[in-house]
């Protein structure tokens, strides 16, 4: 790992006692973690590090939100304060929080029972409630992103103009990799095939988002644990902002219960969907839209190849096969989508 935290500065403006070891957990796409133990307990150590997300006002309003979540009985991990009573630690210019650690595995959509599935929607739902109550007004607009570098305005969808320039560029760059090899054969297969769905379907381009409310940003496996068959943490709030609530319902759906094909698992999706529209109090007619917008934005979402070929990162690759394969496959069964969203 390229960054050591330094502990002797951090454990200082804590009460957490001394270290006896810290392990790096998995590296996550905007920040870096370790496992720490002390003399007092076991914690979960945050280096917020990316530029967009890590500045300790942002990182401030995190901790808030969540320090309420946990009031209503949202399960989070809220940051411990230091001895200054701040949950934000400025050393050497990087931000660190110290949060509990939590035992816990991450379940995909596909370890889900139905009763499971409604759990979840329920629970996304208590999320979008539960911020509604505690955050003030809409505040703050953040910048939507289907990748972590994507789609500039919330409320904009994408057009198919850019994404034709964006193809052709991504196109070029296939071409131009040496050796080529298994993943290149599938990008070029999906761009070519991404176009020609583009082309036949440039004129179903949505209208701007609906309502906004705060939202967690990233409700996804990987920033749910579980304990047993319950929900014992959300994590990673680092995109905490306002944004259509519904489309992270549907966005999250969509990540949640694909297969590694790319069809939707739609049963469990409308035990979901359903206990989110109960919950979340959001109408079938929301949920419509943001199907309809989320589809759209997958026809148009390249990030996962722009950080492959513009930036020659590599950590989203795994997710591509499956991701890619869903925007065909939603295509070509978007009524029985958009039934499962709403029925």
């Amino acid at each position: 790992m390229p960054h050591a935290p330094p502990l002797g500065a951090l454990l200082r403006q804590y009460r957490a006692g001394s270290a006896l070891s810290c392990e790096p957990v998995d590296q996550g796409l905007l920040n870096r973690g370790w496992r720490l133990c002390t003399t007092r307990g076991r914690f979960f150590l945050k280096h917020h590090f990316d530029p967009e997300t890590a500045a300790p006002a942002a990182i401030d309003r995190q901790h808030r939100a969540t320090r309420r979540l946990a009031g209503l009985g949202v399960p989070v991990a809220p940051a411990l304060p230091g001895r200054d009573g701040r949950t934000v630690v400025v050393v050497g210019g990087h931000c660190y929080a110290l949060h509990p650690w939590i035992d816990g595995r991450h379940r995909h959509g596909g370890q889900l029972t139905a009763a499971q599935c409604e759990r979840l929607g329920a629970l996304l739902g208590a999320v979008h409630a539960g911020l509604e109550q505690v955050m003030p007004g809409t505040g703050p607009r953040t910048p939507e992103r289907a990748g972590p570098r994507d789609a500039p305005d919330p409320a904009a969808s994408a057009d198919p103009a850019d994404t034709f320039a964006l193809i052709d560029g991504l196109l070029a760059q296939v071409r131009r990799h040496r050796p080529a090899d298994s993943f290149d054969e599938l990008a070029r297969h999906r761009l070519l095939e991404r176009r020609a769905l583009l082309e036949r379907h440039a004129d179903r381009r949505p209208p701007r988002g609906g309502a906004v409310g705060w939202v967690h940003g990233d409700f996804h496996p990987f920033n749910l644990l579980y304990q047993g068959d319950a929900p014992a943490a959300i994590v990673d709030w680092d995109r905490l902002g306002v944004r259509p609530r519904a489309e992270e319902a549907v966005r999250a759906a969509a990540i949640f219960f694909v297969g590694p094909s790319g069809p939707l698992d739609l049963p469990k999706v409308r035990a979901y969907a359903r206990a989110y529209r109960r919950t979340a109090g959001a109408t079938p007619a929301q949920l419509e839209a943001a199907v309809h917008r989320v589809w759209w934005e997958r026809l148009n979402d390249f990030w996962m190849l722009r950080w492959h070929y513009e930036r020659d990162d590599r950590r989203a690759d795994p997710q591509f096969p499956a991701a890619s394969a869903l925007a065909v496959w939603w295509t070509r069964e978007y009524e029985a989508v958009r039934e499962a969203f709403t029925g």
